[in-house]
């Protein structure tokens, strides 16, 4: 993951750096209690060992998907984030005293994820310490105690490449008063009198450690996270977030089982990982327990006491006769070899296009990428693959691949043929 590209998150909270140096306002640094009933609710690791725990909440935390490289030392930092503003680099956080954290104490480590804040600078929000200030101080003290015990790597950091005024660290801390929160919005709040110990479980690992609404919560001019509009989905360039509301995922076909499914293994009958996530289930969620799976599976599908959120069945659409046959001519001659005839897809090969997430999104962006791009070989949990999907932005025009992504959302997806040319163009 040398070269894995910044995501919007990333870019949106730089931007809204330099933006809010001329805005005003106070942080409220009431979220003391906040913080107190996060620590109760934080996931327990099986082992009684400390190490063991700080482990697995390193894992659930993602950490190696911005501080290790694919051929450098485990947290030795390095990995390359590119954004339009610049470029950022994770940064060591083995025990090296010259490069890493080996002077840091557990309440540097804590401050640093409560607040940004090392000591001897400001974070830059690229590092998500938005969500980790969720994060309980007997947590942040797990992860501390594993990470002092790791080896140190003398592996010097890259100091971040970035224009002005984004080079301007200083700025953050304005941000910082005007949009950072003790706490993030749910997209499930209020949906039952009183929420299940699974749900904030749930909340825990989906909200503070696995920091979903980093991706999946769209943006304010600032790029504050949007209060009003949780986990609904947000562009991150060339991939975007999909909305893992309780709606939004029960609209896509996701149920309890596979949802549990496929943050196991990165593989369920709506599709595979691919993009951002497949990193996340690869280097995170592939690891957490069942009952933490399950836990934050009923977090983001909504706590299902008393009754459970029906599954939307595939909408009947009416599609233009002509074109459809046109999409399915293209499919037969591309894409069928690898995904079936009638879309039942091939074991250790290619998805099912039947009921396939991607499909059933009302925006077609993924799927028009994904056409276009191609994905690559990827490895999952077990002995499960997926072969290499080529890109076609070589092979098909804009006309072909435009028919072809209506015959899948009508045929599979119950969605409507309305991808254009134009739209198909606008993401080459």
């Amino acid at each position: 993951m040398t070269n894995r590209p910044i995501n919007l998150r990333r870019a949106l909270l730089l931007l809204g750096t330099a933006l809010a140096l001329s805005a005003c306002g106070q942080h409220d640094d009431a979220g003391a209690a906040r913080v107190a009933a996060a620590a109760a609710l934080g996931p327990q690791a099986t082992a009684a060992d400390p190490l063991a725990r700080g482990r697995y909440l390193v894992k659930a935390a993602d950490c190696a998907a911005c501080h290790t490289t694919a051929e450098g030392a485990p947290f030795a930092g390095g990995v390359k984030l590119a954004s339009p503003f610049g470029t950022f680099y994770g940064t060591n956080i083995t025990p090296d005293k010259e490069h890493g954290i080996g002077n840091w104490s557990a309440d540097d480590l804590y401050k640093a994820l409560h607040d940004g804040v090392t000591p001897s600078k400001q974070l830059y929000p690229a590092m998500p310490y938005t969500s980790y200030r969720q994060l309980s101080r007997a947590d942040s003290d797990a992860i501390y105690a594993y990470l002092m015990a790791r080896k140190p790597a003398a592996v010097a950091n890259h100091a971040p490449e970035l224009s002005f005024p984004f080079n301007l660290r200083f700025g953050v801390r304005f941000w910082n008063w005007v949009f950072l929160q003790d706490a993030l919005p749910d997209a499930s709040k209020g949906q039952t009198p009183e929420a299940s110990a699974d749900w904030k479980r749930g909340r825990y690992l989906a909200s503070a450690l696995g920091h979903c609404a980093e991706c999946h919560t769209p943006r304010g001019k600032f790029g504050q996270l949007d209060g009003a509009k949780p986990l609904t989905g947000a562009a991150l360039g060339r991939i975007a977030a999909p909305d893992i509301t309780p709606h939004g995922l029960a609209a896509r076909g996701w149920t309890a089982a596979d949802l549990q499914t496929f943050f196991a293994t990165g593989i369920a009958p709506q599709g595979s990982a691919f993009g951002e996530m497949y990193p996340v289930v690869h280097l995170s969620s592939q690891y957490l327990t069942h009952d933490d799976l399950r836990a934050m599976t009923t977090y983001l599908l909504g706590d299902t006491a008393p009754a459970p959120r029906p599954l939307q069945p595939l909408k009947s659409v009416s599609a233009d006769a002509a074109q459809l046959e046109a999409g399915r001519n293209v499919y037969l001659a591309v894409c069928a070899g690898c995904h079936g005839a009638n879309g039942e897809g091939k074991p250790h090969v290619a998805v099912p296009m039947r009921g396939n997430s991607t499909l059933r999104q009302s925006d077609a962006h993924n799927l028009i990428v994904a056409m276009l791009d191609g994905i690559g070989a990827q490895d999952f949990p077990g002995l499960e693959r997926m072969q290499e999907m080529p890109g076609f932005a070589s092979q098909l025009s804009d006309a072909e691949l435009a028919q072809l992504a209506n015959y899948l959302r009508v045929t599979w997806g119950g969605q409507s043929g309305v991808v254009t040319t134009d739209a198909v163009q606008a993401l080459r």
